[in-house]
C-alpha cells in the first residue's frame, strides 16, 4: 500500500517560512538524504484559506513511498533534513503519514 508523508508548516503565532531557501536549499537536502525512497514528492505554496481569507499553511510538502519500508527508511536518514528547518521556518511544522486511497 503507498504510504505519504505530509510536511505542513501553518500560518499561525505569526511564523515566517523563506520560500527561496526551502526550494533551492532545503529541497536538495531532502532529496539528498531522503530521495532514494521517494516515489514523488509534491509542494504546495498557500495562496489562500478561501475566498479573502489568508492560508492557514505556508506550504504543505507531500511525498508519498511505495510502503511503510520505503517510508521507515527515509525517516532513518532524515536528521540532517529535520535539522535544518530552522533555517527556513520560524514555527513546528506539523507531519501527517497516511495512507494513499485515492
Amino acid at each position: 500500500m503507498t504510504i505519504s508523508l505530509q510536511v505542513l508548516y501553518p500560518t499561525e503565532n505569526d511564523t515566517t517560512f523563506d520560500h527561496d531557501y526551502y526550494a533551492s536549499k532545503h529541497m536538495p537536502i531532502v532529496g539528498e538524504h531522503m530521495g532514494q525512497h521517494i516515489a514523488t514528492t509534491q509542494i504546495i505554496k498557500g495562496l489562500a484559506g478561501g475566498p479573502d481569507t489568508p492560508p492557514g499553511f505556508h506550504t504543505i510538502a507531500t511525498m508519498t513511498f511505495v510502503d511503510q519500508a520505503a517510508l521507515d527508511s527515509a525517516l532513518a536518514t532524515s536528521g540532517p533534513v529535520l535539522a535544518d528547518i530552522p533555517n527556513f521556518f520560524s514555527g513546528q511544522p506539523q507531519m501527517l503519514i497516511g495512507e494513499v486511497k485515492g
